[in-house]
């Protein structure tokens, strides 16, 4: 197991202090959860970003593929035919390839969303055949599934090489 040293520990962000009403509120705890979880990629050596390190084979790079489908799935209307395999990135994406498919996936999620302003409204998508979750719902619900796996991704990352921090 690496040793840990004052290199690889990067200072903590803490948590923002967003607006005062109830959609800047959450926007703000996920877009600070969606940058911590593709910190955690960034400067992640290779191959070690895509190799298993605890017995379940999660990775680095898998968690973030998970989420972008994720995020793709909630707030654009993308249907996902099989989540497990969701959690393994290919074999010839690169990290920043990865990272940048993330990014898209939010930046685009967030176009939605800036649209958007009653809370209790399902979230406008284009797939019509189940109806879609309250924005309310759909915000917890990233919160939720971004800051489990960013946990999971700070245990990772520190297995890997020591690196620790949000």
């Amino acid at each position: 197991m690496p040793s840990t040293t004052d290199r690889n520990r990067r200072r903590d962000t803490p948590p923002p202090r967003t607006g005062s009403n109830e959609n800047e509120v959450l926007r703000g705890f996920l877009d600070y959860l969606r940058t911590a979880i593709a910190a955690k990629i960034d400067g992640a050596p290779e191959p070690q970003v895509r190799t298993a390190v605890v017995p379940s084979g999660t990775n680095l790079l898998g968690l973030l593929n998970h989420l972008t489908f994720v995020e793709r799935s909630m707030f654009l209307g993308d249907e996902v035919a099989d989540w497990q395999a969701t959690f393994q990135a290919a074999p010839a994406d690169s990290a920043a390839e990865v990272v940048a498919r993330y990014r898209d996936a939010v930046k685009r999620a967030n176009e939605v969303l800036d649209g958007c302003t009653d809370l209790g409204a399902p979230v406008p998508r284009p797939r019509s055949d189940r109806p879609a979750p309250s924005l309310r719902w759909a915000l917890t619900h990233m919160i939720e599934e971004t800051g489990r796996h960013a946990g999971h991704a700070d245990i990772l990352r520190e297995l890997i090489d020591g690196a620790t921090g949000r």
